[in-house]
């Protein structure tokens, strides 16, 4: 391969290399806005919300990965001195709802308490509200359900294979439609031609686990009715306004009907975005018309609350002896889980990251969101691209080792610059990969030749 030396180009992020660009926050202490209240104590959380009256809700949760519900009987539940009131599904006005709905994304999937079946270990069937906490956890544990077991699948590659077990029969097959597809796709270029043309093929397989975000405050609300007939709901949430709407439909109430009091939140990292005891701690409060306060002991928050969800990833990459990458096919499976929750979005963004910050001209991927009989996964910490880029630099680092050469040189050859078409079809502006590997080689002591040196962001001259 021949290197052309480029022209310095004093202008190429040069207030940003010098540290005189107009930052006001960047290498500077700012304070939070929120320390203040922390540390003397006077933040208020929701669990620092006790009204007059106040009544407790606990979860019969399934004790089934997957089973048809035969029976449900709540009468040892309603015997227990201080329980209230037994809620089944057929106290929720709507009880069948997916989060994404309100940005225009469907089915419907999943059950506010569990109808005829359940779906992943620990799915909620019953809610007890009761005087105290300790009466409504004895209600719980007292309420029997009868199943019939049905065949879990727990593995994203026996799901979608023919003849496994149907886990979500809102949907009619183990993978989410996307317009119409499989799977979320990317076809640019002739990948298959890359391939035959390449010095090397190199391919590896990636895998992730679910990861708990494990919040020092789990997950939970209180909902207090007002004398006007709204109902005022402190929670955790991590988004007020999206809980409020989602709250509001499956209520089949009216918006302003509700008032989300939040906006501290102990502990989040994407696990309390899901909508999942907002709703129905408002169905109790407006059954028992009193206070009610619902929160996730810690065993619920790690078996229970969505976590990231587990990810399986295949990177062949079509490879020139001097590191130029002509050609990369992935195939991605995301572990939804039960139900949809965020993991379309998430899989969605893990194909537009893809084939990560380098100009590929041939680029092939197949991404899979998957249904299996795992707890539900959703957000956390730039899902979808987080686990993506992990596969994707490992991939690299491989691809240098096999070649016998250095990563970093490997990653500023194949760099996208400005200019450099997607494979989204989106022209690349505002890159700075370039500057950032050679400024990280800086810092770490790590030799680049003068050739890399002078490479730009700006310009694919010196390739």
């Amino acid at each position: 391969m021949t290197y052309r030396l480029a022209p310095t180009d004093p202008g190429t992020f040069a207030a940003e290399r010098t540290g005189q660009g107009d930052f006001t926050v960047i290498g500077s202490v700012v304070q939070r806005s929120d320390a203040r209240g922390h540390v003397t104590g006077r933040t208020e959380f929701f669990e620092d919300v006790a009204p007059p009256r106040l009544a407790h809700l606990k979860m019969h949760r399934s004790a089934r990965h997957h089973a048809r519900i035969l029976d449900v009987d709540p009468a040892e539940a309603l015997a227990v001195p201080g329980v209230l009131r037994v809620l089944t599904h057929a106290d929720v006005p709507n009880n069948l709802y997916t989060p994404l709905k309100l940005i225009g994304v469907g089915p419907d999937d999943e059950p506010i308490l569990a109808v005829d079946k359940v779906r992943y270990l620990g799915e909620p069937i019953c809610a007890v509200v009761a005087e105290t906490e300790a009466a409504a956890l004895e209600g719980a544990a007292r309420i029997k359900v009868a199943y019939e077991d049905l065949p879990p699948v727990f593995d994203v590659e026996e799901a979608l294979q023919e003849g496994a077990p149907l886990v979500n029969e809102y949907h009619g097959q183990n993978h989410f439609i996307y317009e119409g597809h499989h799977c979320r796709r990317i076809r640019f270029g002739d990948v298959a031609a890359a391939f035959a043309r390449a010095d090397h093929v190199l391919a590896w397989r990636y895998q992730s686990a679910p990861i708990e975000q494990a919040p020092v405050e789990t997950t939970g609300c209180v909902v207090v009715p007002q004398p006007d007939g709204r109902l005022r709901i402190h929670s955790d949430t991590q988004a007020c306004f999206f809980t409020l709407d989602n709250t509001a439909l499956i209520l089949e109430s009216p918006f302003n009907k509700l008032r989300i009091v939040g906006g501290t939140v102990g502990g989040g990292f994407g696990g309390k975005v899901d909508v999942v005891v907002e709703p129905i701690a408002c169905v109790a409060a407006m059954a028992v018309d009193r206070p009610v306060r619902f929160v996730y002991d810690r065993a619920e928050e790690m078996q229970v609350s969505s976590p990231r969800a587990a990810e399986r990833i295949f990177v062949k990459d079509a490879v020139m002896a001097d590191g130029r990458i002509i050609g990369r096919q992935v195939t991605l499976y995301v572990d939804a889980g039960a139900y949809a929750r965020h993991s379309p979005y998430g899989t969605t963004k893990a194909a537009a990251h893809l084939p990560g910050p380098y100009t590929i001209p041939n680029v092939w991927a197949d991404c899979h969101c998957v249904f299996t009989n795992r707890t539900p996964s959703s957000a956390m910490r730039g899902f979808g691209v987080t686990i993506a880029d992990f596969a994707l630099e490992s991939q690299m680092d491989r691809i240098a080792r096999a070649l016998g050469m250095d990563p970093l040189r490997l990653r500023l050859i194949n760099a996208y610059r400005d200019g450099d078409l997607k494979a989204h079809r989106k022209v690349a502006e505002g890159t700075a990969l370039v500057e950032v590997i050679q400024k990280a080689a800086e810092m770490s002591g790590h030799e680049l030749p003068e050739a890399y040196r002078r490479m730009s962001s700006t310009s694919r001259e010196g390739l």
